[in-house]
């Protein structure tokens, strides 16, 4: 061990010494398993209220990364025993866009590479903006392979919005680089891809390739209703993504239906005057 291995070491055991701006400020640092241990042991030890009060919320900290670890292992255990048995790739597919009265149905295919860390990764819909979009990126950084399949407006008027969510999960599997060895789908069975499928009803909220899915398909067609809303102003895209809030339903009969409107639906039609 180094001088200053044994430095550290005993900093670790004795910090009555150091101020507590000194010690929040190693605990910022991060510190390894086996030295935020001891850390905490000299905290609880120290007779000065903010260092036992650093202690504490360290503790709590340590707790919630245990608890998050614990729920993301429970996440990705179906791909855990799809490893074991020999399986390596595992692709999780979602799609978004089913209600929308505009834009298109957007689907995701993404394969993960093992060793992911996706802290905070859940059901898209549990998720705010801006959690959404640093963990999209976060995503695509750690998949071996991410595709994302559209189904346009004036395609779900011809194939209607079950046929299209599945098509634009098909396309998103074929558009793969990496050919899955099992696809993991939220509730729904894809037609004609090769891979062998398993459907999972919640999938989106209890498995974590197919959640990893969700959050990406959710932030690409989120990016396409601004960029839409620029192209098409008026009945606010940037905010209701398309679906048919109050606002929009005013928009549709003040304006009627703009080019990327789905004319199958409803209240689209009825604002066409059909």
């Amino acid at each position: 061990m180094t001088t200053a291995d044994h430095e550290t070491r005993r900093s670790m055991s004795d910090v009555s010494g150091r101020s507590l701006r000194e010690l929040r400020e190693r605990a910022s640092a991060g510190l390894a398993a086996g030295e935020r241990d001891e850390f905490l042991a000299a905290l609880r030890r120290d007779p000065r209220r903010g260092a036992r009060e650093l202690g504490e919320r360290l503790e709590r900290r340590r707790s919630a990364e245990a608890a998050e670890a614990e729920r993301l292992e429970k996440l990705f255990a179906r791909r855990a025993r799809m490893f074991d048995e020999g399986v390596r790739c595992v692709a999780g597919v979602d799609e978004v866009g089913m209600g929308p009265l505009a834009g298109p149905v957007v689907a995701v295919a993404v394969i993960l590479r093992e060793d992911v860390d996706l802290a905070g990764l859940r059901d898209s819909k549990q998720m705010t903006r801006a959690s959404r979009e640093k963990l999209a990126l976060r995503i695509r950084e750690q998949a071996v392979a991410c595709a994302a399949g559209k189904v346009q407006p004036a395609e779900i008027d011809q194939l209607n919005i079950h046929r299209a969510g599945l098509e634009a999960m098909r396309r998103a599997v074929m558009g793969l680089d990496v050919a899955p060895d099992h696809v993991l789908v939220d509730a729904r069975t894809i037609p004609e891809i090769a891979s062998p499928q398993t459907a999972i009803v919640g999938g989106d909220a209890s498995d974590g390739s197919i959640a990893a899915a969700s959050v990406v398909a959710k932030v690409h067609r989120d990016a396409i209703m601004r960029h839409l809303a620029e192209r098409y102003p008026g009945y606010g895209f940037e905010q209701n993504m398309g679906y048919g809030t109050e606002a929009h339903l005013a928009a549709l009969q003040r304006l009627g239906p703009s080019p990327v409107h789905r004319h199958s639906f409803a209240p689209v039609a009825r604002a066409a005057g059909r």
